[in-house]
């Protein structure tokens, strides 16, 4: 039952929190539920991979051959882990945002999360479907009615593409569907798959998924509603769709596509690798002209989801081990990042870069902070991301699944040295040198932000120092990965 209370608590807070009145009552209903939906996750790591409350079916839609399948296996326990440690960080660290109707803004904050965790717990193929959909259409609603000046615009693109998306995902779901010799939409269905699909229809439905993921992700050049989106949303939901809702396109890769259309992967392995490097090289070098802090980190994350797309690809143990490790690691990073830009934008009123400066002298608890994130982010040793970078690039080199992976890993490095490059510069101008008439103002953080930054660079150098854990728990699920893409028999 656990994988059905992952869905059902936050689920019904945003279903009960349309009806509450009071603004405050329904930012602390929201975060109530939030940590307790984390306690059922954490829950849910004590017990036994094998332990029957792990799994959950049920008639759904009998007609069509689809069930109300749930499981929570080590790559979606990674995950909804996650995304329950996620909302309650950015419910914390956005208290003191005000919004209009705020009861609608906080019910629609948890009906995303019942929908992005029922993504990452659907094992059937229909049912992922569904909760594809309204993980983001919550979201729709949310960047349209609390987003900035350009918010229309921002939104219609970004449901323009992930409408797309979702449309070419479902020809691909029903064919598939339509193929399995008892019309089944069961993931264990779809896995069956491969042998009696030819390499030839792999490899135009390969384009069908892979375009749908893409975008969610995003990748060059499926990538140009993400900056738009992230700047003109609010900032709770730009930490959502940064640090959570892109893992659902890289999801979709090792859930769904890889195994199900192994030989399509093959085929399209390179080419796809080739549109992760493209828009590593194209987002790093945008980042490092951008004066908005908000358009800087959105392509940074761009550069960073790239390359552990690319990593996938490689189909490599230890590169898949990577890329699961470094989901967990950039959603927390990503997410603290956002957090700092949000506060800084509250305080000074801009996000121009070049109108800030010397705030180190202001809120030096925020600078120190800020600049272990940052040093994270880059992928310093003793940090969380250096250990999934680490992981990614000694797969990527060692691939037998490319024989570009030369290449590949030295692109990859100069787009790393690239990332340094841009957050060191961003650091210096924003919090060092000398103040301004517009910085002279800056106060320092709040104890409420400064634990929820401080539980981030925490995990930050947990996992930095000691990683071994988390290499035993992603092991097993990789190794299932690659018997079922047929890399590893």
């Amino acid at each position: 039952m656990i994988p059905v209370l992952l869905i059902a608590i936050p689920l019904l807070s945003g279903l009960i929190g349309f009806a509450i009145k009071n603004s405050n009552s329904a930012k602390n209903w929201s975060l109530f539920t939030a940590i307790i939906t984390l306690a059922v996750a954490v829950y849910g790591l004590t017990l036994d991979k094998k332990a029957p409350g792990l799994q959950f079916d049920a008639e759904w839609i009998f007609a069509l051959g689809s069930r109300f399948s749930l499981a929570l296996d080590g790559l979606s326990q990674l995950l909804t882990l996650l995304t329950a440690i996620s909302f309650p960080v950015i419910l914390i660290a956005t208290y003191n945002t005000s919004y209009k109707n705020a009861k609608n803004f906080y019910a629609l904050m948890m009906l995303s999360m019942a929908g992005i965790m029922g993504v990452f717990l659907a094992t059937d193929a229909l049912l992922f479907y569904f909760f594809w959909e309204l993980a983001l259409i919550p979201v729709y609603f949310l960047c349209s009615q609390w987003g900035g000046e350009k918010r229309i615009a921002a939104t219609f693109k970004f449901f323009i593409y992930t409408f797309i998306g979702s449309l070419l995902m479902l020809v691909g779901i029903i064919y598939l569907y339509l193929h399995t010799a008892n019309h089944s939409f069961a993931l264990k269905d779809f896995y069956g798959l491969h042998a009696t699909i030819a390499p030839k229809d792999q490899a135009w439905l390969f384009w069908l998924f892979f375009i749908a993921f893409a975008i969610k992700m995003p990748i060059f050049p499926f990538h140009t509603w993400q900056p738009d989106t992230y700047e003109q949303s609010p900032a709770a939901v730009t930490m959502v769709l940064s640090g959570i809702m892109v893992k659902m396109g890289l999801f979709g890769l090792l859930r769904w596509l890889g195994p199900i259309l192994p030989m399509g992967t093959w085929v399209w392995g390179d080419t796809a690798s080739g549109l992760c490097i493209i828009g590593m090289i194209y987002a790093s070098l945008v980042a490092m002209r951008q004066d908005d802090l908000k358009r800087l980190v959105a392509y940074s994350s761009i550069a960073h989801i790239g390359l552990m797309c690319l990593a996938i690809f490689a189909t490599t143990e230890i590169a898949l081990q990577g890329v699961m490790i470094q989901m967990f690691n950039h959603g927390i990073n990503i997410i603290a990042l956002w957090i700092v830009v949000d506060l800084i934008e509250r305080q000074m009123g801009t996000r121009k870069i070049s109108e800030l400066g010397g705030l180190a002298k202001k809120a030096p608890a925020l600078a120190i902070l800020l600049m272990i994130v940052a040093l994270a982010n880059i992928a310093l040793p003793l940090t969380n991301a250096f250990v999934g970078e680490l992981l990614m690039f000694s797969g990527i080199y060692s691939s037998e699944a490319t024989k570009y992976n030369v290449v590949f890993t030295t692109t990859a490095a100069v787009c790393v040295i690239l990332s340094a490059i841009y957050m060191l510069n961003m650091i210096q101008k924003v919090f060092f040198g000398e103040t301004n008439a517009l910085t002279e103002k800056a106060m320092d953080i709040r104890w409420n932000e400064k634990i929820i930054l401080g539980v981030v660079v925490v995990l930050i150098f947990v996992i930095g120092v000691f990683p071994q854990p988390a290499l035993e728990f992603t092991k097993t699920t990789v190794e299932m990965i690659l018997t079922k893409m047929n890399f590893k028999n």
